[in-house]
């Protein structure tokens, strides 16, 4: 299979986070801190670096005992967002399946402290801390059991170029921040063991598409055209595969 760019990103940003925490720990037991102290706090949890500052937010993970009706719930960080695709839908859309309640019961089912025992609940994860740029991957290949291989979701998904998102938790930290779209990776091809990859960027209030070493640019509306097929038929398509949306604040 091809290098997935999805995949890509993900080890890209870890090592850049990683190296820098890397450094920055060498400076602490160098004793060579901004301050000048030297760190005594060996266990400490890494500092956040600037890949975390600016693409770090916060999902919770609720649970609902349908017992006790007691809700528990764990928070988890993420550099980016893995949301389903449907045909002919929005990436608002996705968002909210993405936090779409879900049943856990009979061999699935929660284990309630409160009842002490494995009891029917439900389950949702919502945003709890909105990052600085909202990376979104749609997952567009999906393995097909009667074809015994991974196939390409050429769906049409609109992705608009303002966003909120809805799917947030009641005590998130602003959670009416708009988002602005700036980056697109687009997935050209017609499966996920062959095809090539294009990027869009928003530049000065005018967006540009790059293309190997071939650089032009496109209106806004030319975005539309990279929203995917309405047809549920696999041929060549030109589909987005990650979202860059930046926040307004």
């Amino acid at each position: 299979m091809q290098q997935d760019a999805h995949e890509f990103l993900n080890y890209l940003l870890n090592t850049i986070a990683d190296i820098l925490q890397e450094e920055r720990k060498q400076e602490k037991q160098n004793g060579r801190l901004p301050n000048g102290n030297v760190d005594s706090e060996s266990n400490s949890p890494p500092d956040p670096t600037w890949v975390h500052e600016i693409f770090q937010g916060t999902l919770t993970n609720e649970t609902r005992c349908l017992t006790c009706e007691t809700v528990s719930s764990k928070d988890e960080d993420f550099l980016d967002l893995s949301v389903d695709v449907e045909q002919n839908t929005s990436i608002t859309h996705c968002l909210r399946g993405f936090s779409n309640t879900e049943t856990l019961c009979s061999e699935y089912k929660y284990y309630c402290e409160e009842c002490r025992s494995k009891q029917e609940a439900h389950k949702r994860m919502k945003v709890k801390k909105l990052p600085m740029i909202l990376a979104l991957h749609l997952k567009r290949f999906k393995y097909m059991d009667q074809l015994h291989r991974y196939t390409k979701l050429s769906y049409r998904v609109v992705f608009p170029l303002e966003l909120r998102l809805f799917n947030t938790s009641g005590d998130a930290t602003n959670p009416d921040r708009m988002y602005d779209l700036v980056a697109v990776v687009v997935h050209c091809g017609s499966g996920p063991n062959r095809g090539h990859y294009i990027a869009i960027v928003k530049s000065h209030d005018f967006w540009l598409l790059f293309d190997d070493d071939i650089v032009e640019k496109i209106d806004a509306q030319a975005i539309e055209e990279f929203y995917g097929l309405t047809s549920d038929i696999s041929k060549n398509s030109e589909s987005g595969y990650i979202l860059f949306y930046q926040s307004r604040d």
